[in-house]
């Protein structure tokens, strides 16, 4: 899911790309007459002021060591501890998986930030990033689409859920989004590559990792940016559906008479979509600030306009780490088994307080209405 900047300014500065990957501009003829001579002295070596530069490099890595850990964390928390391998959970592991590989490429995004040319780190890492960066975005939107179509049908379809949803088929499901994602996300790698600005010679001194002439001149770049935003405002129609008859399913529920079990049940389910809620609406407030700043700036010939919208640009690329390591911050302060889970995995933990013995498994934790998921209470 990308993010490109249209903008004169943009178009001679490449900062971020198609998937926010901190990279690349659309070239046009003659945008580099429409921008002012200071312009050109002023970003010769970086794309922005150090007192940019700083605060945003301070921040990612901020974000850096919280993502890397918190997502590792969770992913050992639910491969370790068999009792928290529920069907909910494979999805948010998988998701850990996605958010991991994309804090791969953040020190490569910082360096264009700081020097972005020449791009010493070869063609195939230029591709590599961007390819990868694109189809984990992918990825996470899907495995929230299919996480919060599993939680509906558990909920307002629950003698359904219990026949169709199985770890062996959510495991099926993960594999096929993953595939699809990184279909997806197959132009990128003849959309982004490394050219030579103005016939430069391949020595490497003019080496940029931008866009490449074939991806502009072809439409290929435009064809990405509608799929990048059909992947983004579709999921988030249907997630509004999803989460809205989950709302009124939850809501008419209150008013029934049932047993203490069926009680326990709703109180646990409530908990699940609650926390998934916040997910979503964490993942939509990282990322629809970048969707509205390009259709403001797409086509903005002002300079002015156009140097708004790269600080627009790092503004949504420090989003776009955001969202990837926000995710085992909001299990940890809305979720006690996340916690109790935490404290079990780490030594520290373990020497205060002995580990329990894995709860036994019953023919239930194959349901996604069972509560033995750190999402559920």
């Amino acid at each position: 899911m990308g993010y490109s900047s249209h903008s004169p300014l943009a178009r001679t500065q490449p900062v971020l790309s198609l998937a926010v990957t901190a990279g690349m501009a659309v070239e046009e003829d003659g945008a580099e007459e429409r921008l002012p001579e200071e312009h050109h002295l002023y970003y010769q070596d970086t794309l922005f002021p150090n007192s940019t530069l700083i605060p945003v490099t301070i921040i990612c890595i901020l974000l850096f060591l919280v993502g890397v850990t918190g997502n590792t964390m969770t992913i050992l928390i639910i491969q370790r501890f068999k009792d928290m391998k529920t069907t909910t959970n494979l999805y948010l592991s998988s998701m850990a998986v996605s958010d991991l590989v994309i804090f791969l490429s953040l020190p490569f995004h910082l360096y264009r930030l700081w020097r972005y040319v020449p791009w010493v780190f070869g063609d195939l890492l230029c591709r590599g990033l961007h390819y990868i960066n694109e189809g984990c975005t992918y990825a996470t939107i899907l495995h929230i689409t299919a996480l919060s179509v599993e939680r509906y049908l558990a909920i307002c379809f629950p003698l359904k859920a219990k026949a169709l949803v199985t770890k062996r088929r959510v495991r099926y499901v993960i594999l096929a989004l993953w595939a699809f994602a990184l279909l997806s996300a197959g132009p990128m790698l003849v959309l982004v590559g490394v050219e030579y600005e103005n016939g430069t010679h391949p020595d490497g001194s003019g080496a940029q990792c931008k866009h490449t002439s074939y991806g502009v001149s072809s439409g290929l770049l435009h064809t990405m940016i509608w799929v990048s935003t059909v992947y983004f405002f579709c999921p988030m129609l249907c997630l509004t559906f999803l989460y809205g008859s989950i709302g009124r399913k939850l809501w008419r529920s209150r008013s029934e008479l049932r047993g203490p079990s069926a009680t326990g049940r709703e109180r646990a389910h409530r908990q699940t979509v609650r926390i998934l809620a916040v997910v979503v609406l964490a993942f939509a407030v990282c990322w629809l600030p970048f969707h509205i700043g390009r259709n403001l700036f797409t086509h903005s010939d002002d300079y002015s306009e156009a140097e708004l919208s790269q600080n627009f640009n790092v503004a949504s690329m420090v989003l776009f780490y955001l969202s990837a390591s926000i995710n085992p911050v909001l299990y940890n302060l809305m979720s006690r088994k996340y916690r109790a889970a935490a404290r079990r995995l780490l030594p520290l933990g373990a020497r205060k307080r002995p580990c329990p013995a894995p709860r036994q498994l019953s023919t239930r934790e194959d349901v996604p209405g069972s509560t033995k998921t750190f999402t559920g209470v």
